[in-house]
Order: C-alpha cells, then structure tokens, then sequence
C-alpha cells in the first residue's frame, strides 16, 4: 500500500521541522554546567613568588603550574583546580580551598594555617612539614599515610569554621 504523494511530503516537512526546532533549542539553551563568567586558567605556569593575597580565584585552574612561595593568603579559591600544582613553601593562610581538586600535589613547607579545605580532594599529595595549625580539612579526600603523618602534628581552631584541625581530619586521641 502506497502513501499518497502529498502525505509522504507533509510528514517529511514535520520531521524536518522537529529537527530544525530541536537544534534551535539546543544553540539557544544550552551552556556547560561548568561554565563561569570568569574561569581563571594558570595551567602549566610559572607563578613563583607570586602575590595573589585576598584574590578571588574562585574555580581557578592551577594545573601543573609551578607555584613556589607564592602568596595565596586569604585567596578565595573554592573549587580551584591544583593538580599536580607545585606550592612547595607557598603561604595558604586563611585561604579558602573548598571543594577545591588538589591531586597530586606538592604542599611540602606550604603555610596552610587557618585554611578551609572543607571537601577538596587531596590524594596523592605531599604534606611534609606544611603548617596546617586552625587548618579544617572536613570532608576532605586525603591518602591514609598524609592523614596519619598530619594527625601527628595537627593542632588549632579554624578561626573562620570553629573546627579543630584534629577532628576535622578524624584523628584519633
């Protein structure tokens, strides 16, 4: 059975039309979850002995940007990417580091006092002789060694939580 010559021409206009309107929906609606105004990318950087006191680096990305003494004092980092990220000697303090994606990377001698690190992920990185007094690392995502190593030296108050370093990382007394 055959379909008459205009049917075929009319359900091939709809389908057409679907088509034509769903692209339009989707150049028009659409934009990455992800996406922010003013993403902020020092990927494979050298930003040694850098100032960034009191920044709003908000979802910055920090991937294996070399960040040597520099100064992210009260930054505002939330959800920042560091993978990777060198900040050997770097000053933390204060800094807000929530949320923020940090495997891999080398904090050793870094001034983390009084940081939030409220649920970032910390695996694989090093915490040699980092400061981390009043750090809160609650939620945080850290390897069970740099958990035993920091429990060791943990001590202080988040300022800005009121959460003792000690139980934000679940050390035993």
């Amino acid at each position: 059975m055959q379909l008459p010559i205009m049917s075929v021409v009319k359900r091939s206009l709809l389908i057409l039309l679907a088509i034509a309107l769903a692209w339009l929906w989707v150049l028009v609606g659409a934009a990455p979850a992800f996406a922010q105004a003013k993403t902020i990318n020092y990927s494979n950087t050298n930003l040694g002995n850098r100032d960034f006191a009191n920044m709003d680096l908000v979802g910055g990305v920090f991937v294996a940007a070399e960040m040597r003494g520099t100064n992210f004092a009260g930054a505002n980092m939330k959800g920042a990417i560091l993978t990777k990220g060198n900040l050997l000697g770097a000053d933390l303090t204060g800094a807000n580091l929530e949320n923020a994606l940090g495997d891999r990377v080398t904090f050793y001698k870094a001034k983390l006092t009084n940081a939030i690190l409220i649920g970032a992920t910390l695996s694989s990185s090093i915490f040699e002789e980092a400061d981390i007094t009043g750090a809160d690392f609650t939620d945080a995502i850290l390897d069970r060694y740099d958990l035993t190593q920091l429990c060791k030296r943990a001590e202080g108050v988040n300022p800005t939580t009121g959460v003792v370093t000690r139980d934000s990382l679940g050390c035993r007394a």
